[in-house]
C-alpha cells in the first residue's frame, strides 16, 4: 500500500483531550515515509462528504502542541449517524482524493462507521486502512479499560460533587445533579470521588445499570435527610424504571427528543427539575436544588488529568503505528498492567463497532445506590495528580452557659 494521503476527522461530543489524539495522529503521521498530506476533515464525516479539508500538513509542530492542550474538538464535530448510504458516500470521497489511511477520533457510532468503510473498500479492492481512535467521556467502548476524555470529565465531576458537598455542609438541604451517561453510569459514578470524610456527599448515586422506583428513591431521601439533615444525590441522565422507561419520560408530558428520536435527557435539565419536584411535593422539604451538568462536564479548562493527557496523544501516535505497520484494520484499545500502567492493543472493528459496555457488577455496591472500593481503585489512578482536596474545622466545642 502506498501511504500517500491521511485523512483524520474527529466524531461525537468533544471532551478535554480530543485533540491530544488528533494531533497524535498528524505528527506522527508526518514521521511516516511516503507520506504526502495529511488532511483533517471539518467536521466529521459530515465534512468528509461535503470535502471540507483542511491541509494539517503545513500547521507547524508548535502550534500543533497549543491546540493538543486544548479541549473541544479542533476540526470540529458532528452527530450524524452513517448508514450504509452515507458511508458509500465517504469511501468514494476517500478514494477520489487518493486516501490511503483514514482515522477516525471517537465513540460507539464512530467505530461502526469506520467499519461499514473498512468493508467497503475492501469490497471495492480499494488499498485503505481504516482505524478508529477512542474517544467518549461515557467509557463505554467495550474491550477498553476505560476511554481518553472519561478520566478529566470523571476529574470534573468529582471536583463540582466535592464542591456542592461543602455548599451544602454550609447551608444544609437537598442538592440533586444529573451527569451525563445514558447506559452507562461510570461518569455518575465518579462523584464518590469527590469524597474525604464519612458524612461527605453524594450520599445517593443512581446509575442506568439498576432499575429506579421513583418511591425507593424518596424513601432514600428522606432517610438520608433524617440521618444528616442533609442529602446530596448523583442522577445519570440515563435511568430507567425496571422496564427500561426513562424516569423523565414517567414524569413529564412533553420531552424533547434528538436527531435520533432519544428522549433528550441531560441537555434540557428536565430530569433535575422533575425529581427535585418530587422531593418537595412528597416529602414536604423545602430547600431543595437541583442542577444539570450538561456540557460542562466534556471540555471543562482547567480541569483536565495529567493522564488521560498522555495517553489520548499516544493512542493517537498507536493508531498511526498500527496503521502503517500491521497491516489490519481496526480500533485501538487501552489495556491496564500493573499497578497502574497502560498498554495498547488494536482489536478487530466488529468486537467495538456499535456495541456499549456498562459498568461492571462489581463496581456497584449492594444497595444500588453507591459504589464499591473496587471502583475507587480503578478510578483513582485516572483522575491524574494535583487532585483538590477539603478539611474541616475540628469540633472543639465551648460548653453553653444560658441554654445547658
Amino acid at each position: 500500500m502506498t501511504p500517500g494521503k491521511v485523512l483524520v476527522a474527529q466524531g461525537g461530543g468533544p471532551t478535554a483531550v480530543i485533540n491530544q489524539s488528533l494531533v497524535g495522529v498528524v505528527l506522527e503521521a508526518r514521521r511516516q515515509l511516503g507520506v504526502e498530506r495529511v488532511y483533517g476533515a471539518r467536521h466529521g464525516v459530515r465534512g468528509i462528504v461535503n470535502e471540507d479539508f483542511f491541509d494539517l500538513t503545513q500547521e507547524t509542530s508548535h502550534n500543533l502542541e497549543l491546540v493538543a492542550g486544548t479541549p473541544g474538538s479542533a476540526l470540529g464535530s458532528t452527530r450524524d449517524k452513517p448508514d450504509l448510504k452515507y458511508c458509500q458516500e465517504i469511501f468514494q470521497v476517500l478514494k477520489a482524493h487518493g486516501i490511503g489511511h483514514f482515522f477516525y477520533i471517537g465513540g460507539n457510532d464512530s467505530s461502526d462507521t469506520v467499519r461499514i468503510v473498512s468493508e467497503e473498500a475492501t469490497r471495492a479492492g480499494y488499498p485503505l486502512r481504516c482505524i478508529h481512535i477512542p474517544k467518549t467521556i461515557d467509557n463505554d467502548l467495550v474491550g477498553n479499560d476505560h476511554t481518553p476524555g472519561f478520566p478529566s470529565a470523571a476529574r470534573f465531576v468529582a471536583q463540582a460533587f466535592a464542591g456542592a458537598n461543602l455548599d451544602n455542609a454550609a447551608l444544609p438541604g437537598v442538592y440533586l445533579a444529573v451527569v451525563m451517561g445514558r447506559h452507562a453510569g461510570f461518569l455518575t459514578a465518579a462523584s464518590a470521588l469527590g469524597r474525604k470524610y464519612d458524612d461527605d456527599g453524594p450520599h445517593l448515586i443512581y446509575l442506568p445499570e439498576r432499575g429506579f422506583s421513583v418511591e425507593r428513591f424518596l424513601a432514600d431521601v428522606k432517610a438520608t435527610y433524617d440521618r444528616l439533615g442533609r442529602c446530596i444525590v448523583a442522577v445519570s441522565e440515563g435511568i430507567h424504571d425496571h422496564s427500561g422507561t426513562p424516569i423523565a419520560a414517567q414524569l413529564a408530558q412533553d420531552l424533547e427528543r434528538d436527531a435520533h428520536g432519544n428522549v433528550q435527557l441531560s441537555g434540557s435539565g428536565a430530569l433535575a427539575d422533575l425529581l427535585c419536584d418530587e422531593i418537595k411535593a412528597r416529602l414536604g422539604l423545602k430547600r431543595v436544588r437541583g442542577d444539570t451538568l450538561g456540557y460542562l462536564q466534556r471540555s471543562f479548562l482547567g480541569c483536565v488529568s495529567d493522564v488521560d493527557q498522555r495517553e489520548a496523544r499516544e493512542v493517537g501516535e498507536k493508531a498511526v503505528q498500527y496503521g502503517f505497520w500491521s497491516g489490519r484494520d481496526g480500533s485501538v484499545a487501552i489495556r491496564r498492567t500493573g499497578h497502574y500502567a497502560a498498554d495498547y492493543t488494536l482489536l478487530p472493528l466488529a468486537e467495538v463497532a456499535g456495541r456499549t459496555r456498562t459498568m461492571e457488577d462489581a463496581f456497584i455496591a449492594p444497595s444500588g445506590t453507591d459504589v464499591t472500593d473496587a471502583f475507587r481503585l480503578y478510578l483513582r489512578p485516572l483522575l491524574g495528580s494535583g487532585m483538590p482536596d477539603a478539611y474541616r474545622l475540628r469540633p472543639n466545642t465551648v460548653a453553653k452557659v444560658l441554654k445547658p
